[in-house]
């Protein structure tokens, strides 16, 4: 009993970090979500019940910037995704400057998203940025491309980004996986006469299963969490605003945290479906 008292005691600290950063947060934002609650008219807060949901419901711009992040989100889990095994597959072969790759490889994930977008704003520069340049040297194209103008292109380079960032860290998941998989299934593996396609679809993919959940999870959170890069690449326009630029708009430049607020919680419900299929899937 004395043990059970001195666990508890121990768990004080943590529980009120956890009570004071994330509980307390949690319930005060849902609070103002059912509140007119906007600092441009701080003496009209009323309660209003669930009126910000149905306006932010009813918002075109709320539809607009959830397409953009449904975009960004299936771009960036297709590149992300398949990169980051290519890159796991890489790092796992047995070179002498295996150790070196794996330093540099981390570096995208190990740089602010800010320093990310910047890098990425002077590469798809409009004008003549470096990728522009690569292109009509390769006589690919005949004048610059405008990357960031048009939507469809602003989009892609912002999934390019967000993959470019989070890859490293997911192909790390992934070589951690490699390493665990036994070599006598390779070995057995050689001695039937598999071929080394053969091998990865039979041995290698399905072992990397339970790892590419975890994968996917990673690359979704920071999909639907990306804003430094967008903000750095496009600014605040809002034809190409996400749901967290959107969030952002409403709560800060507005002033309105009864909005924002609700805009809030339908993000982390829409979150918490997409990770709730990913997770039942992990087994």
């Amino acid at each position: 009993m004395k043990k059970s008292k001195t666990g508890y005691l121990l768990l004080l600290p943590c529980l009120f970090i956890i009570i004071t950063t994330v509980v307390y947060p949690v319930i005060r934002t849902f609070v103002f979500s059912l509140q007119n609650y906007n600092l441009t008219e701080p003496y009209n807060t009323k309660f209003i019940g669930f009126k910000n949901y149905a306006k932010v419901l009813k918002s075109p711009e709320f539809y607009t910037a959830l397409k953009n992040s449904l975009v960004i989100l299936i771009l960036t889990v297709i590149i992300a995704f398949v990169c980051s095994i290519i890159v796991g597959l890489i790092l796992n072969k047995k070179m002498k400057i295996s150790p070196i790759l794996t330093a540099i490889a981390i570096i995208p994930w190990a740089l602010p998203p800010l320093v990310n977008g910047i890098i990425w704003k002077f590469i798809f520069y409009p004008g003549y940025g470096l990728m522009n340049k690569i292109l009509i040297n390769l006589h690919i194209v005949d004048k610059p491309v405008q990357w960031t103008i048009d939507l469809k292109t602003t989009l892609f380079v912002v999934s390019v980004v967000v993959a470019w960032r989070v890859i490293p860290f997911c192909a790390i998941l992934i070589l951690s996986s490699l390493k665990n998989i036994p070599k006598e299934l390779y070995e057995a593996a050689v001695v039937d006469g598999s071929t080394r396609w053969q091998q990865f679809k039979e041995i290698t993919f399905p072992m990397l299963i339970p790892s590419m959940a975890i994968v996917l999870i990673q690359i979704t959170m920071a999909a639907i969490n990306v804003f430094d890069e967008i903000v750095t690449i496009t600014g605040y326009k809002l034809e190409a605003s996400t749901l967290l630029i959107y969030n952002y708009m409403n709560t800060f430049s507005y002033l309105d945290f009864g909005f924002g607020s609700s805009i809030t919680y339908i993000i982390m419900i829409l979150s918490g479906i997409i990770g709730y299929f990913y997770i039942r899937n992990i087994d």
